[in-house]
């Protein structure tokens, strides 16, 4: 061995055990360590993980395995990881126990949230990490289920001060970049042994002579991946390794290491290469279940000394392979008929009352032809796995007995579920392959219409313009005669597609879908939420919006007087959010997305929070609350990084054109609608121009914001065109476009004058000021003014003390205009609106004044996350309640509260709340 072979034996690899040195040196002094070993199969993350877990003295090490065989097993990889840590359990709060439990099968329950159960995961690792140090160790992390391996992922972006160590070793190349969790986190690349390393490690291994160039060439071919230079040389002859005669082999690296695993269990004896086939069958490494196999098979106890002795496998508390690619080749070398001898074996060995389901999957891998009894038991455990949440393991199950159903009309039934619990699992594609299986065969009528819709949602959820409409108007006509409320459903979900798509509809526009909708049955009584959404809107786009709006006032209000009602609230939030700011409905704003946020936090439902959240962001940037709106916004993006969901650009880029600060704003905000364009989603158009339209009357750039805002007004997009409107008159008035002006305060006063809500009164009242003069303006400024500070849209008050004071110095009533430009300008300082505020400046320095700034510095040093966790210490919250609310730990909440209180020099939680009520 070389000098520089560790006493493990490890050669190199300094800069690595440096990296795992210092994630464990940095957990025990508790700041928390995640780093991702990525490497290609044999290069040496297995070896660096070994490392990692003998260096971990005073740790206390969790470790698991990814299996190829368990990707569809929901919470396999979880529950190899946590089931130590199980007598923690209790010490969780209510929700996080319970979605943990059932997840792994310890009580029944509703389906969990798999993001509910990777807080508790991260709940229970910080507890026990209070104890000592932790060392969570996942090799093959690649093979992992995917709900494990989101969990861990959302686990793992959260760790910040905890004494806890994540190590994940990938495979690369990923199997495929939509599984590849793990491409956020920080990332360790394990690459060959240097050439002087590869020469020392081929030398101990090869007997004998090594011809100069042969050993160049080996060690140029394997490029230093060490488990090549130790495998590869085996099936070399003396010849090969003196001069070099062999046959050059053009096949990848990892298929010739595993081929020579696959000729290294052919030397084996028959029955231990059985063996070693129902080793690599059986994922959870049970050895006793092994045996009791082994039995079934008729293979005698000394086939388990010769595969030992082979190097290959170990029998010990666990069975371990030497490296995956054995397991791999061990399976796939073997003939079908053998390998399903072999998984019949397995499914005996297996006690049903103990794990059912994976001995309905070794029976489904045994079965011949279709066969109903195993389709049935595969369909049972489906149902299973969906009630623990596990709703990819549900769809591999009903691909699979779909598969061996041998009647043609069930077969039809169980594509369809499978389908369904694809397209839930975030499979689109293989959701739409099971739906033309489906069509194959007979269907009912109730059947058919079922697939009609899926396939429209589907069709939807992956883009949200004019594609799914049609689809979806025929499925709620097709749904009409076999259930009228999913048929009343599907027309709403039509009319939402419609909105989106917008100025890009085509033929079928909106009052096309709202008259079909309004042709359609009536819905039952007492009528539920859907129904009230869709008579409403349904009236408001074929008849009048005044009609539309008389129906939608009451579903809104009951809507927020019925919080207990979370799953219609989260259901319908991104078509009730629309109505109400079309309707400037700010109260209404403020409940739904109160009552989302909550009920998504408190269930865990990350699949509605990041939307919830970004909504709720919308309304913190019309409060003025700008460090608020970042701070969700953040939160929201982080979700979605870990969920892998579409973006949600909406509430950034309000922000950004509020706040008028970012010079490439509007070429983010164009891009945005360029993109969303490209799937014919029409109304992220208009949304843009009233976006643009702000931005550019920040900065005064009157001109510009009435072009944006002519083009945002010239189709009703939903919560776009009033807002359009009202830029468009405060662009004209103050520009070169009085009389585009005017012609929008006439269609503003038809939209704004129906809500009633002093949001849109007070607006209305600002944009006829701005086109009027003397003493008629005067008392509409004051109206706008005394209007909106009875609403909660304070960014929108300060414009019109912005405005009027801009009136009042062009009348030159110079005190009174310092008076409401000076108000305007700390205001909108304040609320981080720079572009207005600097409008207000120039008013003021117009009036020969200065302006000194508010002494806000220390405030503004704190991070977004920072000052959003101090604002909820502020008002009382636990660190435990804040830990909850934003998906971290307690002792991260306590990490960030000292920087806050060094940063605002306060040292407690009662001059906390004190500093932040005085910035």
């Amino acid at each position: 061995m070389s000098s520089s072979a560790p006493r493990g034996g490890m050669l190199g690899r300094h800069h690595e055990r440096g990296v795992l040195d210092q994630a464990l040196a940095d957990a025990r002094t508790g700041r928390s360590r995640v780093v991702v070993l990525r490497g290609e199969p044999g290069v040496g993350k297995s070896t660096l993980v070994d490392h990692l877990a003998e260096s971990a003295s005073g740790f206390r090490t969790l470790r698991a395995v990814g299996v190829e065989s368990e990707m569809e097993l929901a919470f396999a990889g979880l529950h190899q990881l946590c089931m130590p840590l199980m007598g923690h359990i209790d010490c969780l709060p209510g929700p996080q126990r319970d979605a943990l439990a059932v997840a792994f099968g310890l009580q029944s329950g509703g389906a969990p949230d798999r993001f509910m159960v990777g807080l508790a995961v991260l709940s229970i690792l910080a507890e026990a990490a209070e104890e000592r140090p932790l060392l969570c160790v996942v090799d093959d992390a690649q093979w992992l289920d995917r709900i494990s391996a989101q969990s861990l992922a959302f686990v793992a972006r959260r760790l910040l001060a905890e004494r806890v160590v994540m190590a994940f070793a990938v495979r690369t190349p990923p199997l495929d970049s939509y599984n590849d969790l793990w491409t956020a986190l920080p990332e360790l690349e394990v690459r060959g042994l240097r050439d002087d390393e590869a020469r020392t490690l081929l030398d101990s291994v090869v007997p004998g002579r090594l011809d100069e160039r042969v050993r160049e060439r080996i060690i140029a071919e394997t490029r230093g991946n060490p488990l090549a230079l130790l495998e590869l040389t085996r099936g070399l002859s003396t010849a090969e390794l003196a001069g070099g005669f062999g046959r050059p082999d053009a096949r990848p690296l990892a298929s010739q290491i595993e081929q020579n695993f696959v000729r290294r269990i052919g030397g084996l004896p028959d029955a231990a290469q059985r063996l070693l086939l129902a080793a690599a069958a059986e994922p959870v490494g049970d050895v006793p279940l092994l045996r009791r196999a082994a039995e079934q098979l008729h293979i005698g106890a000394d086939a388990e000394g010769a595969a030992e002795e082979s190097g290959l496998i170990e029998f010990g508390a666990r069975v371990r392979f030497r490296h995956p690619l054995v397991r791999s080749a061990a399976y796939r070398v073997a003939h079908p008929g053998e390998r399903r001898t072999v998984h019949r074996a397995l499914a005996e060995a297996t006690a049903p009352e103990f794990d059912a389901d994976r001995r309905a999957w070794h029976r489904a891998h045994a079965a011949v032809e279709p066969d109903e009894a195993v389709a049935d038991d595969l369909e049972r455990s489906a149902g299973r796995a969906q009630a623990r949440g596990g709703i990819a393991a549900a769809a591999a199950f009903l691909r699979r007995a779909t598969e061996l159903t041998p009647d043609a009309g069930r077969r039809g039934a169980r594509a369809l579920a499978a389908a369904r619990a694809s397209f839930e699992a975030g499979a689109p594609e293989v959701a739409l392959e099971l739906l033309a299986a489906a069509e194959t065969h007979p269907l009912d009528r109730a059947q058919e219409t079922a697939l009609a819709r899926l396939r429209a949602q589907i069709a939807f959820a992956r883009r949200r313009g004019g594609e799914a409409l049609p689809m979806l108007l025929e499925a709620a006509g097709r749904l009409e005669g076999v259930d009228g409320e999913q048929a009343r459903e599907t027309y709403l979900e039509a009319v939402g597609a419609a909105v989106f798509a917008g100025r890009l509809g085509g033929r079928l526009g909106l009052r096309e879908v709202a008259e079909a909708a309004l042709a359609a049955p009536r819905g039952p009584q007492p009528p539920r939420l859907a129904d009230g959404l869709l008579d409403g809107l349904a009236t408001w786009f074929a008849a009048s919006r005044d009609e539309g709006v008389s129906l939608l006032k009451p579903v809104l209000l009951a809507l927020r007087r019925r919080a207990s009602h979370e799953d219609d609230v989260m259901r319908w939030l991104w078509v009730t959010w629309l109505v109400a700011g079309d309707m400037w409905d700010d109260e209404t704003w403020l409940s739904l997305t109160d009552h989302a946020v909550r009920a998504a936090r408190t269930i865990g439902a990350l699949n509605v929070l990041p939307l919830a959240l970004s909504y709720r962001a919308a309304v913190h940037v019309h409060a003025g609350e700008f460090d608020r709106a970042s701070a969700l916004i953040n939160e929201s993006g982080n979700l979605i990084e870990v969920t892998g969901n579409s973006p949600l650009g909406y509430a950034p880029l309000l922000l950004q054109a509020w706040r008028g600060e970012d010079p490439h704003a509007a070429e983010l905000i164009e891009a945005g609608a360029r993109e969303a364009a490209t799937w014919g989603e029409g109304r992220a158009i208009g949304l843009a121009h009233y976006l643009l339209a702000v931005l550019h009357n920040g900065h005064g750039r009157h001109k510009e914001a009435l072009v944006s805002a002519e083009r945002g007004a010239e189709y009703e997009d939903l919560a776009v065109v009033g807002f359009s409107l009202m830029e468009l008159v405060e662009a004209g008035a103050l520009g070169e476009g009085v009389e585009a002006a005017a012609t929008a305060l006439r269609r503003l006063e038809e939209h704004a004058g129906t809500s009633g809500t002093e949001w849109a009164l007070g607006v209305l009242a600002r944009s006829r000021a701005l086109l009027s003069d003397g003493r008629t303006a005067d008392l509409l400024y004051q109206e706008a003014i005394e209007r909106l500070k009875r609403s909660r849209v304070t960014v929108h008050l300060a414009r019109t003390h912005l405005v009027y004071g801009e009136w009042l110095r062009r009348e030159n009533r110079r005190g009174e205009a310092r008076e409401h430009l000076r108000l305007a300008f700390d205001m909108l300082h304040g609320f981080g609106a720079s572009a207005f505020a600097e409008r207000a400046r120039r008013g003021l320095g117009g009036l020969g004044e200065s302006v000194r700034q508010n002494e806000t510095d220390a405030y503004e040093a704190l991070t977004a996350q920072e000052a959003h966790i101090a604002r909820l210490a502020a008002i009382g919250k636990t660190n435990v309640e804040i830990g909850a609310d934003l998906f971290i730990s307690p002792r991260t909440v306590e990490w960030h509260l000292r920087k806050v209180f060094t940063k605002l020099d306060v040292d407690s939680r009662t001059r906390l709340r004190a500093a932040l009520g005085h910035l």
